[in-house]
């Protein structure tokens, strides 16, 4: 996701009043409603402003501050995490060799965890951060989405992947998302006439409208505008990265397992995880209204973080128990490419990885090392490294998506990931 900038007034004094550090147990966030049901429009300015530079780099762990929340209570003994505390290598970046710490510094990182073999290699935090403290996933939601069907297909609460979404949710039959597969939904490739592109102004795009009306104002649902879409090509037939596909698979999770979906992550995932601390979704309106952004929005520490790459380094299983299928889980990580059949790949001098990479179920492949990737905007990681049996969460503050610092920051991270799966640490 990407955003064009408003030439509204910052917000930054909001958002250095922000709560630093988050408890353990979660907060009472300041009403996010006025009595007529509307957003204060402070509230709404600072939510339009979140993603900018500087002030990313508190709101990206002050979420709760901003936003209706639904809590993911964590429950029972705690999951040990192993420490072999070791210093990591330098980095060679674009020629230029520098330390970790250093290069932790130039790619707008918050906190950083290296895991080898089930133990913490690394571990690090910056900008008024610590252990306690929650980041906002973004699109690394996605992800935990997939983890989430690939349970709710185990249980047999949704039939199977190949079923029409239109099954548990007719409401969108008669609309491009007619027809269109569980499968096809995951793969982002519903053929709908969506385009993940915010363009504010006078006839802003859909996504912009999406995000004006269901995150901005809580005017509606996220999903509501799924009813409303048109089709663009055939299902299955071409790649497009929708977070409207995955907030369908949220509302086809709703209706399948009967449960509002921060309590099927709670107690189908979260606590079987042995979590340390709570998690939560963001929601785009109040209890009994909004509904989980399951596409967008998941709030962790960074050692949760991590357990949830170690369950799906292991293939789904974690903490004594087989949390997700490990069928899912090789279902989940074969990706498929991009480009369209006979398109040839972009060359190699393209500087955006995505033109060049593949995708499976709400997971990337960004190089050609095995690894795959849960992948959130402006920095947000959990990269998985199968042959070395590594995990790296990084979770970042970089600038506006697209941008020519956001670009290099995400080159530049992706070149130390592949230096520390090269690295040899014993």
């Amino acid at each position: 996701m990407s955003f064009s900038r408003f030439p509204l007034t910052r917000v930054l004094a909001l958002a250095l009043a922000l709560s630093p550090i988050a408890p353990l147990q979660a907060q009472t966030a300041p009403s996010h409603v006025l009595p007529d049901g509307t957003v204060p429009p402070a509230l709404a300015a600072a939510r339009m402003h979140m993603l900018e530079a500087p002030e990313n780099m508190l709101t990206f762990h002050n979420m709760d501050q901003l936003f209706q929340t639904r809590v993911v209570p964590r429950s029972g003994p705690i999951a040990p995490l192993a420490h072999a505390d070791t210093a990591l290598p330098k980095a060679t970046i674009r020629g230029q060799t520098m330390s970790e710490d250093a290069w932790e510094d130039l790619t707008y990182t918050s906190a950083f965890l290296v895991m080898r073999d089930g133990k913490i290699l690394h571990e690090s935090y910056r900008n008024n951060t610590d252990e306690r403290t929650h980041f906002i996933s973004f699109s690394m939601a996605k992800t935990f989405t997939s983890m989430l069907v690939g349970i709710a297909v185990a249980q047999g609460a949704i039939h199977s992947v190949d079923d029409p979404a239109t099954l548990y949710v007719p409401e969108l039959k008669g609309s491009g998302y007619d027809g269109v597969t569980i499968r096809q939904l995951l793969q982002m490739r519903s053929g709908t006439d969506y385009e993940e592109r915010y363009d504010f102004g006078a006839t802003p795009s859909i996504a912009a409208q999406i995000f004006l009306n269901a995150i901005v104002a809580n005017k509606e649902r996220f999903a509501d505008m799924a009813p409303r879409m048109k089709r663009k090509v055939a299902p299955g037939s071409h790649f497009n990265y929708s977070t409207l596909d995955t907030s369908v698979l949220g509302w086809v999770l709703e209706r399948a397992t009967k449960r509002p979906l921060a309590d099927f992550t709670a107690h189908d995932l979260w606590q079987p995880l042995g979590t340390e601390s709570h998690g939560f979704w963001l929601a785009d309106g109040g209890p009994g209204v909004g509904r989980e952004l399951n596409g967008m929005a998941y709030n962790a520490t960074l050692r949760d973080f991590a357990r949830f790459g170690q369950m799906m380094l292991d293939q789904g299983r974690f903490n004594g128990r087989q949390i997700v299928p490990a069928d899912w889980m090789k279902q989940a990580t074969t990706m498929t490419p991009n480009a369209d059949p006979g398109t040839p790949p972009p060359p190699a001098s393209v500087t955006n990885p995505f033109a060049r990479s593949g995708y499976g179920y709400q997971i990337w492949k960004l190089d050609d090392t095995g690894a795959f990737t849960a992948l959130g905007l402006q920095g947000q990681f959990i990269y998985v490294h199968p042959a070395t049996r590594t995990v790296i969460v990084k979770l970042s503050f970089f600038p506006e998506e697209g941008s020519p610092k956001s670009d290099a920051a995400l080159e530049d991270t992706l070149a130390y990931f592949r230096t520390l799966t090269a690295w040899k640490d014993q």
